[in-house]
């Protein structure tokens, strides 16, 4: 199975992605195989003083980070100077700041995350306080799991953390939720690919698919959301990126998205 080694963190030396980098080295650990790619977007000519940066960066925590940090200073649109970087390196991960107060923060994280191939992206919210990632909540819809191998991202991070999932679906509508033959599927896959670390799959009522997803992440001490985008899409992008959107304006904690 692949490993997580090399992680894209976007980088514009605010305190928003500086919670992203210090997340980042805390995920990391003391793994020393780890790479952390800083990249900075930006349209300034003389770059000499981000370079600049970037060193006293690298300095401050070499002697706590056993793995390699570098840093890229590329120009363009946000998402697309960081959709090439991830065409040219191996970015297993993308780590991203989000702040709640600006939306454009968000709109970047979502584009990215449904963008980039093969590559799942955490975006850190700037109420993130402590580390840690003990039970991690995947949101589930009605639709089959289309691509089965999405869920050994969330194998590798249960892994390393020995964490639990709970899949969470919110019932939205009436309907018998648990019982379809999509459900069956999805079960039988869940069960088969995160192996002892998936817990359990609880159906919530509440019209409300956002709230719901909430109120039971502050109940039940959730310390990730993880969201299939194409597992609650009726073949439109739009929809994909609606509840993906609103799930990273509205989380306290980390949203990781696997596409």
């Amino acid at each position: 199975m692949k490993k997580i080694n090399t992680i894209l963190v976007p980088y514009n030396f605010t305190s928003i992605s500086k919670k992203a980098l210090d997340y980042t080295l805390e995920f990391v650990g003391l793994d020393k195989d780890s790479t952390v790619l800083l990249a900075h977007i930006t349209d300034e000519e003389n770059v000499t003083t981000i370079e600049k940066a970037f060193t006293v960066i690298k300095n401050d925590v070499e002697n706590t980070f056993r793995g390699t940090i570098k840093s890229v200073i590329r120009k363009g649109s946000l998402t697309e100077a960081l959709l090439e970087i991830q065409k040219e390196e191996p970015i297993d991960l993308v780590v991203m700041g989000t702040s709640g107060d600006a939306s454009s923060d968000v709109n970047n994280t979502v584009d990215l995350a449904l963008e980039i191939d093969d590559c799942p992206v955490i975006a850190i919210p700037d109420t993130e306080t402590e580390f840690g990632i003990k039970k991690i909540a995947l949101i589930l819809g009605k639709d089959k799991i289309q691509n089965r191998t999405v869920l050994e991202t969330l194998l590798r991070i249960t892994r390393r953390f020995n964490a639990k999932v709970v899949v969470l679906t919110i019932q939205n509508e009436e309907g018998i939720y648990g019982y379809s033959e999509n459900d069956e599927s999805n079960e039988n896959l869940l069960e088969y690919y995160l192996e002892d670390f998936y817990s359990h799959h609880s159906f919530i009522e509440n019209p409300d698919i956002v709230k719901g997803v909430m109120d039971y992440v502050e109940q039940h001490t959730i310390d990730m959301i993880a969201i299939l985008p194409r597992n609650h899409a009726k073949g439109a992008v739009r929809s994909e990126g609606l509840l993906t959107k609103e799930l990273t304006f509205a989380s306290k904690v980390p949203v990781l998205t696997i596409d």
